[in-house]
């Protein structure tokens, strides 16, 4: 098999994080190309890091070679200042990174999405990504993944303990046998699913769902 080259957005993320490290391990990766706004914080023989400004492609447009993009990125609300802010960061930038991809001749797209992801959504979360799954499926990749996990859980680098307490309190439901849809699932569970699927071809666009999640991660 033909090692592959990977592009990774989000590496300074709870699941960017954790796929950084499966893909420098993994011996079907030959190298892992870093995009960030700031450094991840590893050294390895593989890995090639670049920070930039997401909002001047002009400037990093050339650097986005390779085979798979993988897109990890994400703010929340609060971290972000407002709507239009962190639709900056889960949408446009991503999206545009994705553009920019394709053009140059990358094959493969990998998005970490969300559970109950439609572009329809009267939730805004749920909007944003479903809005990201529907253009980026416009794009003439040849193989898009989008991975639709529950909550997520692991260590952070930033302090969410809004979030951290929902996942308490979703946990605590799961086990009443109720909303089993946003079942809480780890960072690691959920990259060790994304590099599964990249070696999944059998179509055009693969869509994984909450539970396919789990199942496709092996857990």
């Amino acid at each position: 098999m033909t090692q592959k080259h990977a592009l990774l957005i989000g590496a300074t993320g709870l699941v960017g994080s954790h796929l950084l490290k499966r893909l420098l391990d993994d011996e079907r990766f030959a190298s892992v190309t870093v995009l960030g706004r700031r450094t991840a914080g590893l050294q390895h023989p593989k890995l090639t890091e670049h920070i930039i400004d997401f909002s001047k492609p002009e400037a990093w447009a050339p650097l986005v070679q390779g085979d798979v993009l993988y897109l990890c990125l994400g703010t929340t609300r609060a971290k972000a200042g407002s709507k239009q802010a962190q639709y900056e960061v889960d949408y446009s930038y991503q999206f545009n990174m994705a553009t920019v991809a394709v053009k140059n001749g990358v094959g493969s797209v990998v998005l970490v999405s969300s559970a109950g992801a439609r572009h329809t959504s009267p939730f805004f979360y749920m909007r944003m990504k479903g809005e990201l799954e529907r253009d980026l499926s416009t794009l003439p990749f040849r193989h898009k993944v989008f991975i639709r996990p529950g909550p997520l859980t692991g260590p952070r680098s930033e302090d969410r303990r809004a979030e951290n307490l929902g996942v308490a309190v979703i946990s605590t439901i799961n086990r009443l046998g109720l909303m089993k849809k946003y079942k809480p699932i780890h960072g690691d569970t959920v990259a060790l699913a994304m590099i599964n699927a990249t070696f999944i071809q059998a179509q055009d666009k693969h869509i994984f769902e909450y539970s396919e999640v789990f199942r496709l991660a092996g857990v």
